[in-house]
């Protein structure tokens, strides 16, 4: 990358932000992984970004997150706080005791079986079973050696999965993990459930001065940090547990102020139809069969998505950075964007992205993943991303002297088909999009949450009959992306998928922070002494409905808001 790697240092804030980060940082894994076929070429997304190099005591490489998370008392289950990648921290003589020896015991969590003998000496356990040394990439690891065969891993039951450390197959730096005592993960006493709460614990000296150390550790070694993501729970005290929903519309309400007021673009995550009060269904996937229940299904969805929105800033080769990002969409002080995706991108074996995108029809096709309601509002700006695609089947070509069935047919590149079916969708709406061949990972411990009638690489074979979703016209069919006819004979589990995401800066956002204001307005938060027992003062609550009412104003005037 010209002018060396922008880096990115990634905050993962409460237990669900730790869900979907576990899957974040398990695609990423996979996707290091060397490519299994032509479609999978390497080098359009740079792990650096995402990724440092380090080394042990003994010497041994490291390529690990760059990444800070924070969570509760209870979370880790078998994972140590201080990792298992560089060895445990012991003391090196054991302290002589002549008194009375107590003996505690606690129940063992059983080892994630992702990271139990992950790392030797000699090597890593690889996705595939193989024990070699993992590679750095960009040269700066050692070449594998010589495999030699070790068992597959167990891949862990849904019903065992209590918390996000079952399932991470990632190792991580000592200097990763921040755990806060004080609060219970789980059980009925000690919850952090409060906004105040959360917020005080970081005006505590240990927590503060903990995390500032951390910061400072990772941005020192940058040579050019572009900025930071966050995972955040929004619903319970870290976004300053949901047990009641006042104090999820409290917390969420004071969430979006906060974030808003220190940070250049924030995105509700949730599959959820409202962020306020009233709790409206699930939001649904066509090709997707997921309990909205389990965190494990609702992060894998959640954790895809955002492997695809963030594209842009991770790219190897002309990379738009996050400021330029925020930039194109949070003008007029914009800064709430909704996510929307269409998971996996339906494409037929046969099909081209022509076809495929005439098919899916207007942006209302995408499934949103804000709970910010109707997504039919009007857009200002929008960042696309289109991955997973095999290259063949970018354009379509048609035979000489064919009819174009939409304008899309006569577009020359992928990238210009993706830009003017967004033109055509919506007028005059800036856009940003990208195309890459590189799908989105979805081996193991992933979920199963697709249909049968996806191929191992995604694609619908359940569609209409090969051919179906060519054009004819007088009496001549026009020829077709002759994409892996043999997808349509597999019935392996799906390892990959494509994928459409994007975020949008639109009224939708507006008319959801009304609707919360609105809300929190009719509150009589003096009935709540609990949530304002944990810091919160009544001028507190006036400042952020008045933050809200602001927020929600940017996305009116000369644009228009639909009401």
């Amino acid at each position: 990358m010209a002018g060396g790697t922008r880096e990115v240092l990634t905050l993962q804030l409460g237990h669900f932000a730790g869900f979907v980060g576990a899957h974040w940082w398990n695609q990423q894994d996979a996707a290091l992984c060397a490519p299994t076929d032509a479609r999978e070429p390497p080098g359009e997304l740079c792990p650096d970004v995402l990724y440092r190099a380090g080394r042990t005591a003994h010497g041994q490489e490291t390529y690990t997150p760059r990444l800070i998370l924070m969570d509760l008392k209870g979370s880790l289950s078998s994972l140590k706080q201080e990792g298992g990648l560089y060895g445990d921290r012991q003391l090196d003589a054991a302290i002589a005791w002549q008194g009375k020896l107590t003996t505690h015991k606690e129940e063992l969590y059983p080892q994630n079986p992702y990271l139990r003998d992950l790392l030797s000496a000699e090597g890593v356990l690889s996705s595939d079973g193989i024990w070699r040394v993992k590679p750095i990439p960009n040269g700066k690891g050692p070449p594998p050696l010589p495999a030699a065969i070790a068992p597959r891993p167990l891949i862990p039951t849904e019903s065992s999965i209590r918390v996000w450390s079952d399932f991470l197959r990632v190792h991580l730096h000592p200097r990763s993990i921040c755990m806060i005592q004080k609060y219970n993960h789980d059980g009925e006493a000690g919850r952090l459930e409060a906004f105040g709460q959360g917020e005080s614990v970081l005006k505590e000296p240990r927590y503060l001065e903990e995390l500032e150390d951390r910061l400072h550790f990772y941005m020192e070694e940058c040579d050019y940090l572009q900025g930071f993501q966050i995972l955040c729970d929004l619903h319970n005290g870290f976004s300053g547990e949901p047990q009641k929903n006042i104090y999820r519309l409290l917390n969420t309400a004071f969430g979006l102020v906060h974030m808003s007021a220190h940070s250049s673009l924030v995105c509700p995550l949730s599959l959820g139809g409202s962020l306020g009060l009233r709790r409206e269904p699930p939001v649904t996937f066509p090709h997707l069969h997921y309990d909205a229940t389990l965190p494990f299904h609702c992060a894998a969805i959640l954790a895809t998505a955002l492997d695809t929105v963030t594209v842009p800033y991770r790219l190897r080769s002309s990379p738009v950075s996050m400021v330029h990002l925020a930039d194109m969409l949070n003008s007029s002080g914009k800064k709430v964007v909704t996510a929307a995706a269409t998971i996996p991108f339906p494409l037929v074996p046969g099909q081209s992205l022509p076809d495929a995108l005439v098919q899916l029809g207007g942006a209302t096709a995408w499934t949103p993943l804000s709970a910010c309601g109707d997504p039919s509002g009007t857009c200002f700006a929008q960042s696309v991303v289109l991955r997973g695609l095999d290259k063949a089947c970018h354009t379509s070509r048609l035979a000489p002297g064919t009819r174009l069935p939409s304008p899309l047919h006569a577009c020359d590149t992928g990238e210009d088909v993706l830009a003017q079916y967004l033109q055509q969708q919506q007028p005059g709406v800036r856009s940003s999009t990208h195309l890459l061949l590189a799908p989105c990972k979805v081996v193991p411990p992933y979920p199963c949450l697709f249909s049968p009638s996806l191929s191992r690489h995604g694609l619908l074979l359940d569609g209409p009959p090969l051919g179906a979703g060519t054009w004819v016209a007088k009496g001549r069919e026009s020829s077709h992306c002759m994409c892996d006819q043999r997808e349509a004979r597999k019935s392996t589990a799906v390892e990959s998928i494509p994928v459409l995401g994007a975020l949008c800066s639109s009224s939708t956002s507006g008319r959801a922070l009304g609707d919360l204001a609105r809300e929190l307005g009719k509150l009589d938060v003096r009935r709540w002494a609990s949530f304002m027992d944990a810091g919160v003062e009544q001028g507190d609550v006036e400042e952020a409905l008045q933050e809200l009412g602001s927020l929600a104003q940017c996305y009116q005037g000369g644009d228009g808001l639909a009401d």
